[in-house]
C-alpha cells in the first residue's frame, strides 16, 4: 500500500483516540480484537462459540491461563463505545445451542466487551493486585477491510485495476453485461443521473454474482455495493468503475467527472472513518477464510483468495508496538489467519488444512514484500457440528465424519431434511500444496483440485448436565486461536 492513506489531520485524530485509549487502559487494561472474515467465513459463530467457552467453563486445554487456573472470573460488561451497536451474543448462541440453526452473517460493525479476572503467573505482579483484562471486540465484515486499499488509489487506478480484473477467467461472463454498458457509456456527455445509477446497479450486481456460492470469489471491492446499509441510493454508492482513455482530464459536468467525484465521496464518508475510527484502534486481528469453500469451486476461487488475503494482509503493519507508537499510532502486533470449518474434514487433514493455507499467506506476504513476524496461521472450527467415525469398505477402514446436513443438502442424489444424522467421506487434502499452487499459477489446462464434499451441517445437540445447564460449544482449535491472540496479556 502506499505509504499516507490519511492526511495530517486523520493522523491527528488518531493520535488523540489512542491516547484516550491508553489513558483509559491504565486504570483498565484492555487488549481490542478485531474479528473479520471473508465471504461467509464465520464471523459470528466464531465470537458467539469464544464468547460462551470463556463464560460457561468449556474445555480449553492450550489457552494456558484457564488450564493453569489463573482465571477467576469472566463476565460481560457494557461496551465502551455507545455509537456502536453492540454485538447481539445471547440471540447468536440462543440459535446455535437452542434452535440448532447458524446465526445471521455480520452486515455491519459491532462490538462486545468482556473481562477475565486473573492472578499473574508472576508472583511479583501477584503481590500488588489481582490482574484484570477486557477484551473489546470488534465484529466488522470482511469487505470492509477489502476497501481501505482503495484509500490509495485514484478513480483512474481504480477504474482500470477493476476493469482488467473483471475481464479474466469466469468474471468475463459474470461482468458482460456491466462492461457492456461501460464501454457504451459516453463518459465526456453531460452527467445523467440515471445511467450513472444503470451503471452502479450493473457493476454491483456483477459483484453479487462474484461472491454468490457457486463461484465463491473474494475480491470484491468496493464493499459497500454489496452492504449498502443505510447509505442505501446515496450518491457515494451510485458510481462504478469507466473505461477511461489513456490520458486526457474529464469536461466539467461530464460523466467521468460525476463518476470520479463520487467514488472520492466513498472514500471520504465510508471508508476513511472506519479506518480512522476503528481499524487504526486495534491491536490484535483474526481473519477467517473458509480455504474449503475456494477448493472446492477451483483453482480460480483459490487465485482470487490469495489476491484478496494479499490485499488484506497489505492493511496490517504487524510488528511490536513501542510506547510512542502505541500512543501515537498503534500497530497490530498479532495477527492470526484461521481457515475454518475444520470439522468437514477428518482429523488427518487438519494439518494439510493448516498447511494450504499458510502456503496462500505467505505467497501473500511474498507479493508485498512485508516481513511474516506476528502473523500466524492455523485451522479451527468455531464450533464442531461433526464427529470422526470409520466405515469398512472392501476389506479398509475409511474414515468419515458423522453430523446432519442441514435440510436441502444433496448427497449423492439424497436430499436431506435437517433431522437425520449420516456418515460421509469428507475427501482428501494435497499432501504438498507447493506443488498445487505451482500447478495453479502456471494455469495448467484441466486442473482438477483435489475433490473436498464440503457439506453444509446443522449445529450440534448439546448435552446437559444433571442441573439442566447446556454444556459449552464444542470446537476445534479454539482455545489455541485465544492463547495466540491474546493469552500472553494474561501472563
Amino acid at each position: 500500500m502506499p505509504p499516507r492513506l490519511t492526511s495530517f489531520a486523520d493522523d491527528a485524530r488518531i493520535a488523540f483516540d489512542n491516547l484516550a485509549d491508553r489513558a483509559s487502559g491504565l486504570v483498565n487494561p484492555t487488549v481490542r480484537l478485531g474479528v473479520t472474515g471473508l465471504s461467509r467465513s464465520g464471523k459470528t459463530v466464531f465470537i458467539s462459540s469464544l464468547v460462551h467457552n470463556l463464560l460457561h467453563g468449556g474445555r480449553l486445554p492450550l489457552f494456558e491461563p484457564v488450564q493453569s487456573g489463573r482465571v477467576s472470573a469472566v463476565r460481560l460488561e457494557p461496551q465502551p463505545d455507545d455509537a456502536v451497536p453492540r454485538f447481539q451474543y445471547e440471540d447468536h448462541i440462543r440459535a446455535l445451542v437452542k434452535d440448532r440453526i447458524w446465526p445471521d452473517s455480520t452486515r455491519a460493525i459491532s462490538e462486545l466487551r468482556i473481562t477475565l479476572d486473573y492472578q499473574s503467573a508472576s508472583g511479583w505482579n501477584r503481590l500488588f493486585s489481582p490482574g484484570r483484562l477486557s477484551i473489546d471486540i470488534v465484529d466488522y465484515p470482511g469487505e470492509w477491510l477489502l476497501d481501505l486499499p482503495l484509500l490509495g488509489k485514484d478513480y483512474r487506478t481504480f477504474s482500470e485495476e477493476t476493469i482488467a480484473l473483471a475481464k479474466t477467467g469466469v468474471r468475463s461472463e459474470l461482468s458482460r453485461e456491466w462492461l457492456a454498458l461501460t464501454h457504451a457509456a459516453d463518459i465526456q456527455a453531460g452527467a445523467d443521473e440515471m445511467i450513472a445509477r444503470d451503471l452502479a446497479t450493473a457493476f454491483a450486481d456483477y459483484l453479487k454474482a462474484c461472491k454468490a456460492d457457486e463461484r465463491s470469489l473474494s475480491t470484491l471491492p468496493p464493499g459497500r455495493l454489496l452492504l449498502p446499509g443505510d447509505l442505501d441510493g446515496s450518491p457515494a454508492l451510485t458510481f462504478a468503475p469507466l473505461a477511461l482513455p489513456v490520458d486526457g482530464r474529464p469536461d466539467r459536468g461530464s460523466l467521468w467527472t460525476m463518476m470520479e467525484r463520487r467514488y472520492e465521496a466513498y472514500k471520504s464518508v465510508v471508508v476513511k472513518p472506519f479506518f480512522r475510527e476503528h481499524f487504526a484502534r486495534l491491536d490484535r486481528q483474526i481473519v477467517l477464510v473458509d480455504a474449503l469453500q475456494a477448493m472446492n469451486r477451483g483453482p480460480e476461487a483459490v487465485q482470487d483468495l490469495e489476491r484478496a488475503l494479499t490485499d488484506v494482509l497489505a492493511c496490517f503493519r504487524p510488528g511490536t508496538n513501542s510506547l510512542l507508537s502505541s500512543l501515537l499510532g498503534r500497530r497490530i502486533d498479532r495477527v492470526l489467519v484461521a481457515a475454518t470449518k475444520a470439522d468437514h474434514l477428518h482429523h488427518e487433514s487438519h494439518d494439510r488444512l493448516d498447511a494450504l493455507t499458510r502456503r496462500l499467506v505467505d505467497r501473500a506476504i511474498d507479493r508485498i514484500g512485508m516481513a511474516g513476524a506476528g502473523i500466524d496461521v492455523m485451522a479451527l472450527a468455531s464450533v464442531r457440528a461433526t464427529r470422526e467415525a470409520s466405515v469398512k469398505r472392501d476389506g479398509h477402514d475409511l474414515p468419515v465424519i458423522v453430523g446432519t446436513p442441514m435440510e436441502g443438502e444433496t448427497i449423492a442424489g439424497e436430499r436431506f431434511d435437517g433431522q437425520r444424522k449420516t456418515a460421509i467421506f469428507p475427501g482428501d487434502l494435497p499432501t504438498d500444496p507447493e506443488s498445487l499452487f505451482d500447478r495453479i499459477a502456471a494455469g495448467e489446462s484441466g486442473l482438477r483440485l483435489p475433490d473436498v464434499n464440503v457439506v453444509r451441517f446443522r449445529p450440534p445437540q448439546l448435552e446437559e448436565t444433571g442441573g439442566g445447564i447446556k454444556l459449552s460449544v464444542p470446537h476445534i482449535r479454539l482455545d489455541r486461536a485465544m492463547q495466540f491472540l491474546f493469552g500472553d496479556r494474561l501472563a
